[in-house]
Formats: C-alpha cells, structure tokens, sequence
C-alpha cells in the first residue's frame, strides 16, 4: 500500500486511470453497481414506473366515481384500487423519487465524488424495488390492502381486515421505509461531511440546504410510522392489543403516530421540489437567488413547523378544544415560511431578466396551481371549515393542489431542466409545449371541480353515489379532465424519450447555470470530477465554463490515482476546511444479496412462516457484517497528499469519520421510535377506555437490578475499551467484559418479558412487553458490536490511531445503557401510574 499518488502525464491519462477504479463492470455486472449516478438514475426510473402504476389506478377510480350507480369495479375492488393509488403515489414514488434525485445531483453539487455510504445507496434501492415489488405483486393476486393508504384501525386490525391485505401494507412500507431512513441518513452525512474544500455552511448552494432539512425531517419523522406499523402487526400477527379498546387499547393511537408522519411527509415532498425552483429560476432569470439567508431560515421554520401540525387531520375525533386552538394557529402560521420562498422567488424574477423556456413553463404552473392549493389549505387549517369539509372531496382536491402542484410540477421543470445533464442532449420542445397545456388544463378540469363537489357534500372514499345526490355531471366533468392529463403526461413520457434517443448533442450547460454541477462532461463520468474544486465564493455564483477545463487537467483536490482506491475529501462540518481522505468501497453484490435476504425475511413474516424469517434475518446481519470485510486497513497510513501541498489522513484514521456521524444520526432516529413507544405507552395510559388493568405487569427488582448493572458494565466496558485502544494499550479485555455485560442484560430482558403476565390480555402488559423486548434486541446488537470488535483486533486492523470500530461501537453501548435502563425504570413506573397496586412480575 503506497501513500504516494501516482500522477497522470495528460487529462486523457487521468480519466482513464480515474475510470478504471470507478467504473462499473458490464453485464451481469451492472446488478454490482453503487456508483450514486446509476443509482440515482434507477431511483428515479423507478420511481417513474410506479408513478405510472399509481396514475393507471387514478384512472379506474375516476371511471368508477365518473356517474352515478357505476358497476365498474365493486367496493372491495375499488378500496384496492384507492388504496394502492394513494399507497404507490406516497410511498414508491415522490419519496423514491426525491432520493433518486438526491443521491444523483448531490455530489455533483457540492464537488464531491459519490455520495457517502454507496453500498447503503444500493442497499436501500434494492429494498426499495423488492418492497414496492410485493405490494404491486398483492396487487395482481387481487390482495392489496384495502384500508386507505392511512390505514386506520379498527378497519385494518384483523377482526375488520382479516387475511393478508393489510399485512402486505404494514410489511411491504416498513420495508420500503429502509431505504428512505438509509437515504435520510446518507443525505445528512454526505451533505455535512463531503464538500468541495471552501464550501462553509454559508456557502452552500441552496439545494444542499433544502436537502438537508428534508432529510433531518425524515429521519425523525418516519420512525413514529415503523413504529405504528410494527405496533399493528403485532397485534394483527399476535394479538397485542395496542389498538383494541376493549382491552385497553385505543385506535386514536395510531392516527397519532400515523399523522406525526403524515404532516411532516407533505412538507418532505415539497421541499426538495422547491429546492429545484431555487436552482432553476435564478437560472432562467439570470440574476442570483434573492433572500438566500432568509429562504434557508424559512425552511428551517417550516420544518420545525410541519412536526406541530399534525393533528390538523384530527380536528373531528374529538380532542381538546384548546388542543385544537394550538394547532389551528400553527397550521395557518406554516403559510408565513412558506410565502417567504414564494416572495424571494417572484423578487428574483423580478430583478433578473426571465427567459421562458419548457422547465419555466411549468415553474409558472407550480405557481398557480401551489398557490390555490396553499389557500385551500389555510381554509382547512381553521376549525370551523374543517369540521364542514372534513372527508369529503374538497379535501381531496386540496391534497393534490398542494402534492401536485408543489411536487410534481416542479419535478417536471427539473427534469427538462438536468436531462441534458443525464444525457449529454437538448430536446427541442416540440412535444414539451403540448405535454404542458394538456396537464395543466387537465389537472384544473380534473381537481378544481372537486373542491365543489366536496362543498356540495360528496364524501371522499365512497365507491358509489345515488343519482339524486346531483353530482355526475361534476364528477363526469372531472374524469374527462383526469384522461386529458394523462394524455399530457403520456406526451411529457414520449418527449424524455425522444430527447434521450435522437435529442442534439450538447457538450455542458445549455442553460448558462452557476452551480458546480454543470463543470463536468455531460453524461458525467462516474467519478464526477477528475479532481475536486476550491470553493471561494457562494456555490451558486461559479463559472462552471471557465472552472470545467483546470478542474479536467486535475489542477484541484485529488487529482490523482493512488492504490486504485476511490477517494474523495471530507471536510469539517462548518468551514469546509479538508480534514480527511475517504475511500469508498468498489462495486459489489453484497446490497443485492443483503436485499434480497431481508427480502426472504418480510416474506418470511408476511406468510406467518416464523422460523424462514428467522433465518433470513441472521442471514441478513452475517451479509451486513461481511461489508466490513474490505473496509479499514491493517497497517497506519498517516496522512497523505491530498494536493496544492496539502495532506489529511485516511477516514479511518480521522476523529469523525461518516460513518461515526452515521451511527449518531441513527441513533437519533432510533431515540424517535423509542421516544414514540414511551409517548404511546402514556397516551394509553392517559385516554384509552378499559383502563386500569386488573393486575400491572413490571419487571420486578430481582432482576431488574442485576439488568441494570449488566447495562452499565456493557456501557463502561465499551467506553473503556475505545480509550484504551487510542492509549495504545489493548482494549480485548474490556471488549469481553462489555460483550459480557450485553449477553447477561439481553437474557434477563429476555425472561423479563416472557414473564409479562398475558401480553394479549390488556395494552398495558403489550406495551410492558415490547419495551422489554425493544431493549433485549438492543443489548443483543451490543454483543455483536462487542464480539466484533474483538475479532476486528484480532485481525490488524485497530490500533492507537484506527480506533474508529471501537468509537462506532461505544455510541451503540452508550446508547442501549441509557434506553435499557430508562424501559427498566419506565415499565416499573407504569404499575404506579396505572394506579394498580400489585405487580406481577
């Protein structure tokens, strides 16, 4: 292993050292691929696929609704059919497709390499596909869920859904949700850790910060779905009775931790949309963005404002008139952030001198219709109105104004706005132009005339409507319009098509862009750039024209081969200054097979075939382990050249490489779900019918107490063993009392919960049994974190300055020390503040 670069004589000579390190084999050889421009481009085909899955469903439910009496489809039919569209529409396509765009355009604009974690990338797409493959799969067997895409209990508990609709949905989105929290996390890592040299905080171009924010919001707000949805399949799978309230349950707990997802998830689609306008209109305005600081402050505000709404959806379930004050006030307050970005956006058009083209086309048709969709949505944020139209059509209506309008149509401006960048061609609009007027006139014939039947009455879900009721000649109005859209979205389909095949050829920024993106050949090479940019100014006022050539002649960061290894910088977080050399891994099967075990696992689960996913699940862990296998090294490297004079050491030598920070973001949204159980645990406590039990359920002090110190001997072992480790002394005595300490702590969580006292018979003793359970799986993960370590150090590869394995593990130990003792102490409390004096433990 050399620390030596090994310097190209000429460009040409550097692209193709560069290549033959990131390219990805052909063939068979492709499925090996976790280069983030593939990637990113799967995502989004992908994505695209099941977009139109989801539009071909729209279309049956407007021939059904399209008249009166309508025998098309029947009402078991038709709650397949809707919920699949709202299913397939939220979950496998504006989410997937965001990630695509994200992990594609990421490091192109903050002049780094790759994203990450690659492998993490392929991971989370084969989840992803093989996830939306079993619900579209239940689909064609004719056992789609069939509750809503809300899923709302008691309708999709096993007494009203029996069979394995709802179950297809619970596992199939808990599945797909992998990908999204392995994205999220990637997202925050890559963003914060992986820039150009220079590129502080401040200097970000704007879409990074937008990325940013949307993926701190799905970190924590995609852990309260898992968890309702883990909660309801073990009570559809083993009778927990979390939302039954004839035994203490109650069904208003999932709306909860549904909605606590389902708010922010709006503003989650929006916002990378939104981040593409910030990009494209100063762009097509030629004049910078104005109110930068003040757009990155209002989205900060509207993150933290979208996690107060979300009982705006649940005005009329009866809660607290003071309750709904507060969110009322909140729900209409997220419409200040929100006109901040369309003020700066309109200045900037104002200042500059806008050009129209096809991608502003349809910025001005973001305009329009996000607009009257935000309207109708502060209508909806007051009470009194909510009461009026809630579940009706005007709802409906409302909801995609807002989806539509603030996601799709952006969505379709960028994609004309970065195709060329895919592709290396121009289109010539012939097709665009129509494609554009045939949607937008479609989609206002289609969901305006809904806002009036929902005011006229017509409840939203309903299968059928009597004639009397006098809506067909809306509802017929309303259909005609939904088939004229499609024909303008099958249009835009067969524009991108012909532009990829026979558009011109264009050598790079056909649009006169600022942004780092546009100083690579288009199609970019899969190492993005030859070598890395220095960042001097606001990443959105470049000259990607004049920076492209020097950056081609390897005149920047790593302009260089070294070892065959696949390098870029990480930077400190705040300034941007390089402060360590990560190399990525090269292209592997390993994300295809750990998918397709984790594949064989929901499958396992799905068919109630326990032991198979018992299996699949230990095949799944020993293929993550196996990652690690060519990670690290066995020797010090010290630090190296990085070029212009400079050196930093390599990322496993580094205090906080990516993936430390990736642990402490995981761990964040671990504390969410965990935080989420504690919440439902109390909310039950507080408002469910049927309480208190008969008898409490608690751990009891004779093993409780041994439990805890077993945690903190596992915690201490783990902190001691890093520290030790980095004073140069071993650490294989520490590492066996903390995997010690995990052991004894995960088989007294282990008889703690088998002794919970009929875990079927009452909420209290379920929600006692899976916070035992919650913190055993946690402990039994310290084992293996510990059990790895040891074998880590055994093999070469820890040392004085490659502690980074011991430091990811004593975050994991710190942190299931801290959960473990807070459910020993939580479930104690709980027998106490059921007001039942006997524990049984």
């Amino acid at each position: 292993m050399s620390q030596e670069p090994e310097r190209a004589s000429s460009p040409i000579e550097l692209h193709k050292a560069l290549s033959s390190a990131w390219d990805t084999p052909g063939g068979w050889g492709r499925l090996s691929a976790i280069n983030h421009s593939i990637l990113g481009k799967r995502f989004m085909i992908a994505a695209f696929v099941f977009f139109a899955i989801g539009g071909l469903l729209a279309m049956l439910i407007r021939v059904q609704i399209a008249t009166s009496n309508t025998a098309f489809v029947g009402p078991e039919v038709y709650g397949q059919i809707f919920t699949m569209h709202g299913t397939v529409m939220m979950f496998l396509f504006a989410i997937p497709m965001f990630e695509g765009f994200a992990i594609y355009l990421l490091p192109k604009l903050l002049g780094a390499r790759d994203m990450a974690f690659p492998r993490l990338t392929a991971y989370g797409f084969w989840c992803y596909v093989f996830g939306g493959s079993i619900l579209i799969g239940a689909m064609l067997a004719g056992v789609a869920p069939n509750g809503g895409w809300f899923m709302y209990t008691p309708l999709s508990s096993s007494t009203y859904s029996p069979g394995i609709n709802a179950d297809v949905w619970l596992l199939g989105i808990t599945f797909v949700e992998i990908s999204a929290m392995a994205a999220a996390v990637e997202i925050i890592v890559s963003v914060l850790k992986m820039r150009a040299p220079g590129m502080s905080l401040n200097r970000m171009p704007i879409m990074a910060w937008y990325l940013l924010i949307t993926a701190f919001m799905m970190l924590f707000g995609f852990p309260p779905l898992i968890l309702g949805s883990i909660l309801l399949e073990l009570e559809r799978a083993f009778d927990l009775p979390f939302f039954d309230p004839t035994r203490g349950g109650d069904s208003l707990l999932w709306q909860h931790l549904f909605w606590l997802f389902g708010h922010p998830e709006v503003y989650i689609i929006f916002l990378p949309a939104a981040g593409a306008i910030s990009m494209m209109i100063p762009t097509f305005s030629r004049h910078e963005l104005v109110g930068y600081r003040s757009i990155v402050v209002a989205v900060i505000a509207m993150a933290f404002l979208s996690f107060g709404l979300w009982v705006h959806h649940m005005f009329t379930v009866g809660i607290p008139h003071l309750a709904i004050a507060f969110f009322s006030a909140a729900s209409g307050l997220v419409a200040i952030p929100t006109a901040v970005q369309i003020f700066a956006w309109i200045a900037t058009m104002a200042q500059g001198r806008p050009r129209l083209d096809v991608p502003m086309l349809y910025l001005l048709g973001f305009f329009v219709v996000f607009v009257l969709g935000g309207l109708t949505g502060v209508m909806l944020a007051m009470v009194p109105f909510n009461w009026q139209a809630h579940d009706t059509h005007f709802v409906v209506a409302h909801l995609h104004y807002v989806l539509v309008g603030g996601f799709v149509f952006p969505m379709m401006a960028a994609a004309h706005y970065w195709l060329p960048h895919f592709t290396g061609r121009v289109s010539d609009h012939r097709l665009s132009v129509p494609a554009f007027w045939l949607i937008f006139s479609g989609f206002h014939l289609t969901f305006f005339l809904m806002h009036l039947t929902g005011l006229l009455g017509m409840p939203r879900r309903v299968a059928t409507y009597p004639a009397e009721a006098g809506w067909d000649w809306l509802n017929l109005l309303s259909s005609v319009g939904s088939f004229v859209m499609t024909i303008g979205f099958a249009l835009f389909v067969l524009d991108l098509i012909v532009q990829v095949r026979f558009g011109k050829a264009f050598r790079r920024n056909p649009w006169g862009a600022r942004t780092l993106e546009w100083a690579m050949p288009t199609p970019p090479a899969s190492y993005a750039f030859a070598s890395l940019p220095t960042i001097e100014d606001r990443a959105d006022r470049l000259d990607p024209d004049a920076l492209a050539p020097s950056l081609a002649r390897g005149e920047g960061y790593l302009g260089f081969m070294r070892n065959g290894w696949q390098e870029t910088l990480g930077v400190d977080m705040t300034t941007g200054r390089p402060e360590q050399v990560i190399v990525l891994p090269k292209p592997t099967f390993l994300p295809l097979w750990s998918g397709l075990a984790t594949g064989g696992f929901v499958l396992g689960l799905l068919f109630k075939t326990y032991w198979l996913a018992l299996i699949m699940l230990a095949v799944t862990v020993v293929i993550l382990i196996s990652w690690t296998r060519t990670t690290g090294a066995r020797e010090d490297t010290g630090p190296l050249a990085i070029g212009g004079g400079e050196s930093a050491p390599p990322h496993w030598e580094a205090d906080q490489a990516p993936s430390w920070w990736a642990m402490v973001f995981t761990l964040a949204a671990n504390a969410t779900l965990f935080a989420s159980l504690i919440f439902g645990s109390l909310f039950l406590w507080l408002v469910a019918p049927g309480w208190p039990p008969a008898i409490a359920a608690g751990p009891g002090l004779a093993l409780a107490v041994p439990c805890a110190v077993a945690l903190l001997v596992a915690g201490l072992g783990g902190r001691r063993a890093a520290s030790v480790l980095v004073a140069g002394s071993s650490p294989a005595a520490w590492l066996a009392a903390c995997a010690a300490g995990q052991t004894t702590a995960t088989i007294l969580l282990v008889v703690m919960a088998a002794q919970v006292v009929e875990p079927t018979g009452h909420a209290h003793h379920a929600t006692v049994f899976v916070i035992l359970a919650y913190a055993a799986l946690h402990t039994a993960v310290g084992t293996i974190f510990a059990v790895y370590g040891l074998w880590r150090l055994k093999a070469g590869y820890l040392s004085a300055r490659r502690s980074l394995d011991l430091r990811i593990g004593k975050l994991w130990h710190d942190y299931t020390a801290i959960v473990g003792i807070i459910a020993l102490v939580g479930t104690s409390l709980m027998a106490i503040l059921a007001g039942v004096p006997e524990i049984q433990p």
